[in-house]
C-alpha cells in the first residue's frame, strides 16, 4: 500500500480502537461508557481497553501491578488527543486503590479478577473498585467462571480451579456474582453473560450500575 492509499477497514479499526476487548467495545456502543466520563482502567496493562477513550480526549486513569506495562500505558496516553499526565497511571493493587471515594464515572476491569488469590482478595478488590465509583456510575468486569464448564474444571482450593486448557484461575459462579451484586447494593445493568470457549474455559461479563443509571441502555 502506498502512502496515499487509504487504510483498509481492519487498519482503520485498529487505529481507532486498538486491541480493545470486544465486550468493552459493546459497552461503548451501548453508551454506558463514554469519552465524557472519568474512567478508571483497573488492571490496565498497556491501556488496550482505554485506548479509544484516550483518543477521544477522555479523562482516563489506570492502575496495574506491572511497572513496564504502566510505562507503555503512559506512552499511549501521551499520544492521545488530550495528552494525559503520567500520574494518571500508577503501579498499585486493586485491593488498595490510591483514589478517593466516588472518583470515577466508570470502572473497567477486564481479565483481572480471576487472578485473585482467594475470596477475601477478590471481594476486597471488588469493594475497592465500587468505593471509587460515583453514584450513577457503571462497573464492568470480565472474568473467568465455572458457568457452563462446571463438569470440566478441577477444584484445587478456595475457588481456584484447573481448567481444561491447562491454566489455573480463581473462578466465580452465577450464585456468587449475584450474592456480591446484592451485597454491593448494585443493579445488574446486563444479565450475567458467559462465553464458553469450546469447553476449554468460560468467560463471564458482569456489568453493574451504582444507584440510578441515567441514559444507559439495558439488555
Amino acid at each position: 500500500m502506498s502512502p496515499a492509499d487509504p487504510p483498509s477497514g481492519q487498519e482503520a479499526l485498529l487505529s481507532a480502537f486498538g486491541q480493545i476487548d470486544i465486550y468493552v467495545f459493546d459497552q461503548l456502543l451501548r453508551g454506558r461508557i463514554t469519552p465524557a466520563m472519568r474512567v478508571l482502567d483497573a488492571g490496565c496493562g498497556d491501556g488496550r481497553n482505554s485506548h479509544y477513550l484516550m483518543r477521544c480526549g477522555a479523562e482516563v486513569f489506570g492502575i496495574d501491578t506491572d511497572p513496564k506495562r504502566i510505562e507503555r500505558a503512559r506512552q499511549l496516553a501521551s499520544e492521545s488527543a488530550a495528552p494525559l499526565p503520567d500520574e494518571n497511571f500508577a503501579v498499585g493493587r486493586l485491593d488498595d486503590l490510591p483514589f478517593p471515594d466516588a472518583r470515577f464515572d466508570a470502572v473497567i476491569c477486564s481479565a483481572v479478577l480471576h487472578f485473585a488469590v482467594d475470596e477475601a482478595e477478590f471481594e476486597s478488590m471488588v469493594h475497592e473498585m465500587w468505593r471509587v465509583l460515583t453514584e450513577g456510575g457503571v462497573f464492568f468486569a470480565r472474568l473467568a467462571s465455572t458457568i457452563s464448564v462446571e463438569d470440566r474444571v478441577e477444584p484445587i482450593g478456595d475457588r481456584w480451579h484447573r481448567l481444561p486448557d491447562g491454566t489455573e484461575r480463581f473462578l466465580v459462579d452465577e450464585d456468587y456474582l449475584l450474592r456480591m451484586t446484592h451485597e454491593l447494593g448494585a443493579e445488574l445493568v446486563d444479565p450475567i453473560k458467559t462465553t464458553n470457549v469450546q469447553g476449554l474455559r468460560a468467560m463471564t461479563t458482569w456489568v453493574l450500575g451504582k444507584g440510578v443509571l441515567s441514559g444507559a441502555s439495558r439488555g
